[in-house]
Parts: structure tokens; sequence; C-alpha cells
């Protein structure tokens, strides 16, 4: 009984910092597709910087609040995320489309290729920065 306990304990461990930035990421996506502003913003830093100075943390939740207040649903499609390691700092890299509509037919749509830097605070791996531009 004692061995299978600390074969339980010892498969506990922590996901690898990769894994968590990638969960963070998809936590992320889903949170604006539920319109959850706050949930949205949650694996960002404080001081989050979006494509140099373009969008920060509350601009970011407040554009989420916005889209749910006037009831168009945002639909977020990942591509697959690349995660590296960067000295104490993390990069992540992915492709998304994002469409939005109160609708059938979005009527805002857009592929983009983002880069995400990360590090950790508190234990947490928080996002602090990201630019983006079109993918097509």
């Amino acid at each position: 009984m004692l061995c299978l306990l600390l074969a339980l304990l010892t498969g506990c461990r922590h996901a690898p910092d990769e894994e968590r930035v990638r969960d963070a990421i998809a936590a992320t996506a889903e949170a604006a597709e539920a319109g959850k502003a706050g949930d949205t913003v949650a694996a960002l830093s404080d001081d989050f910087d979006g494509n140099a100075g373009a969008l920060d943390r509350r601009a970011l939740a407040n554009l989420v609040r916005a889209y749910a207040l006037r009831g168009q649903k945002v639909h977020v499609l990942m591509g697959p995320t690349e995660v590296s390691r960067r000295g104490d700092r993390i990069t992540a890299t992915f492709t998304v489309t994002l469409t939005a509509g109160a609708g059938v037919l979005p009527d805002n749509a857009g592929a983009y290729m983002v880069e995400t830097g990360w590090r950790k605070e508190g234990g947490e791996w928080r996002c602090y920065t990201a630019t983006w531009k079109h993918a097509l």
C-alpha cells in the first residue's frame, strides 16, 4: 500500500512549464469565446504590452466586455503552439483565427500570427508581451 501511495505522489508532479504555458493560452482562448473578460486576462501580467502599446491588459478586458454587451460571440480557432525556453522566459508562437458576430455569419474575421513572451510571477507563468500581424 505504501508503494502505491508513493508511486501516486511521485506521478503528481507539476506539469512542465511549456505545458503550463500552452494550457494558459488555451484557457485564454476559451474565456474569450465565453465572453469572460476577467478570465481572458487572468494569464496576463499587470504590465502586459500588446503590439508595442496598442493593447494593454485593461483594454483587452474591455474589448471582451464590449463584444459580450453587444451580444457578439467571439470565436477563436487556434493553430499549433510552438513553445521554446529562453533562459528564465518562455516564448510561444501560434496562429489564431478570430471571428465575431451576432448572427450566423461573422461580421469581423482575421487570421493572425502571434508571438508571446512569458515569465514566472509568484510561481505562475504570466504573459507579459504579445505581438501579432495579419497572417494573410
